[in-house]
């Protein structure tokens, strides 16, 4: 850490984003269906509220960790 705060909050935003794309790469490669195609191309809302879902509790995670 350095005595600047912005240059803090800046490592640890850009931190806690490399932290959560690799998270949010591991868990679409686990689950067996691709949620991608089932949110844009089968309008499954249900796919798009558990995706968003995951992603919240991903960042809660990340956030609370790197407090």
């Amino acid at each position: 850490m350095t005595e600047f705060p912005l240059i803090n909050a800046t490592l640890f935003a850009g931190l806690g984003i490399l932290i959560f794309i690799i998270a949010a790469a591991i868990l679409s490669k686990i689950v067996p269906v691709d949620v991608w195609k089932e949110i844009t191309q089968e309008r499954n809302v249900a796919a798009a509220i558990l995706a968003g879902a995951v992603a919240l509790g991903l960042c809660w995670i990340i956030a609370a960790t790197m407090h």
